[in-house]
């Protein structure tokens, strides 16, 4: 099968091509770190989790890039440095700010099973190169500076607004704030930003101290870590304009290459009560006060359920429904785990190769759906009908194959891996393990005790056992154990 992604660039399907052969270098636009990751940042991450998962199961190596913003982005209201202004809220320096919260963003989506970046470059870590950058576009005529600001000039890059499609009325000034009056022109937007004299964070620079502005900061990390081009540029659908329209400016003026990005890639927005999910709007769930109320798991479903493209409404109902999907699941692994118990060897017999085929079947559909742009809610489907063809095929017989049962079971969880699930089956056999291993050693431990003869401790053992519910046994062959 060939892998078509939408591009938004271009605004339909494409066959994915990479600039080098097997190898994919992607950049999604990372976290502000000023507070708790939500649910409508999951969305985002979860999706390219399992777009770099895809692209890894097809073959290609994958080298992923997302950035940490830890300075430069500004509140809509104050233009204030998101960052700055919650220090000052909470009384602390503003790096240690970064670094709590940058902390707990990693944390908590590792606890959804998303896999971290091969790099999460910090923007304050780059500023010789946006600086060396910001000169070079002075320098090119694509950049004027005023006041100890600089601005990129819109007007000189032909191509602006190629990305979003926005209207040249339509467009607001630099990020989306008022009219700043050292700009030749509504449109142009920061590369650089004066600070006042009581700033807390600002940098020296040979036009003025202050800090980059936050479209420069991509920008720079993407060229830096991906080179003058690269594959996959992704992020939440937000960023279109502006953010990654400011971006393709910069970075095409800078190098003169054309395409920046090869396929762009832009999330739906996750909302609650139709609204969009946002810190701004205050209607936000975040990831830790999801993670107290329903299985991570539960969580990647729920939004994989829709296409990473379109919207997906949050309410409780739905996030319980994907609990309860998802233990039907489970329950298939469990009934594959208890059926090769009592399977036998020998070769598959005719009805077992016909339900095999069906299986393969469904697979290729799963297949299929993925190499359509990633639409995880078609494999999801194809998923689920394999689960219920395994456990109509069990229900019916009573012995199968040792080698049928094996493939079933290895397929099935390698498909669901590839979505980010079944990470906790892993888990479940090392504890189970621990488990028998630690009994067995207490068992054996009294056993020898009553050989020495010390009878009280031997028997005290065997209580304590007994209370957590395991019953130790003497025979003429030695102790044996079960669980009560």
């Amino acid at each position: 099968m060939v892998l078509r992604v939408f591009n938004t660039m271009s605004g339909k399907l494409e066959e994915f091509k990479p600039l080098r052969e097997k190898h994919v270098g992607i950049y999604v636009c990372g976290p502000t770190v000023y507070d708790w990751a939500h649910l409508g940042h999951a969305r985002t991450y979860i999706a390219f989790d399992v777009i770099v998962r895809w692209l890894e199961f097809k073959g290609f190596s994958v080298f992923y890039v997302q950035n940490v913003t830890d300075v430069g982005h500004l509140t809509e209201d104050t233009a204030e440095d998101k960052i700055v202004k919650r220090a000052r809220e909470e009384r602390i320096e503003p790096m240690q700010l970064v670094e709590f919260y940058m902390r707990e963003y990693f944390r908590d989506l590792d606890s959804l099973g998303v896999k971290r970046p091969d790099i999460s470059p910090r923007a304050t870590g780059h500023l010789i190169e946006m600086i060396e950058a910001i000169q070079s576009l002075i320098e090119k005529g694509y950049a004027y500076e005023v006041n100890g600001n600089v601005f990129f000039d819109v007007s000189k890059f032909e191509d602006y607004g190629k990305l979003s499609k926005v209207k040249s009325e339509a467009m607001l000034a630099g990020s989306r704030f008022e009219v700043h009056p050292d700009k030749r022109n509504p449109k142009d937007f920061a590369l650089w930003k004066r600070a006042d004299k009581d700033a807390l964070l600002k940098w020296g620079s040979p036009w003025s101290h202050g800090f980059p502005g936050w479209h420069i900061e991509c920008a720079i990390m993407g060229l830096k870590y991906l080179g003058p081009q690269f594959d996959i540029h992704g992020g939440a659908r937000d960023l279109k304009f502006p953010h990654h329209e400011n971006e393709i400016a910069q970075c095409e003026a800078l190098t003169g290459k054309k395409p920046f990005v090869k396929y762009w890639l832009h999330t739906g927005f996750l909302t609650i009560n139709g609204e969009k999910m946002a810190k701004s709007l205050g209607n936000y769930i975040t990831v830790r006060e999801a993670l107290k109320k329903y299985d991570a798991e539960a969580i990647r479903l729920f939004v994989l359920s829709t296409h990473y493209r379109s919207e997906i409404d949050f309410t409780d109902k739905k996030l319980r429904g994907a609990e309860t999907s998802l233990g039907r699941l489970y329950n298939t692994l469990d009934g594959l785990e208890e059926a090769m118990e009592r399977s036998v060897e020998r070769e598959p017999a005719r009805v077992e190769k016909t339900f095999e085929k069906r299986i393969e079947k469904l697979r290729a559909e799963f297949v299929e759906a993925m190499d359509e742009d990633f639409n995880t809610p078609r494999a999801l489907a194809a998923l689920f009908d394999s689960s219920r063809e395994i456990n109509r095929f069990l229900g019916e017989q009573k012995q199968v194959s040792t080698e049928l049962l094996k493939g079933v079971y290895d397929g099935f969880l390698e498909l669901g891996r590839i979505l980010g699930l079944f990470q906790k089956e892993r888990a479940k056999k090392v504890s189970e393990k621990l488990v028998n291993d630690l009994v067995n050693l207490l068992v054996e431990l009294r056993e020898n005790l009553r050989r020495k003869g010390d009878f009280e401790l031997s028997d005290e053992i065997r209580a304590k056992l007994r209370e957590s519910g395991v019953v130790v046994e003497d025979t003429s062959e030695g102790s044996k154990w079960k669980l009560a």
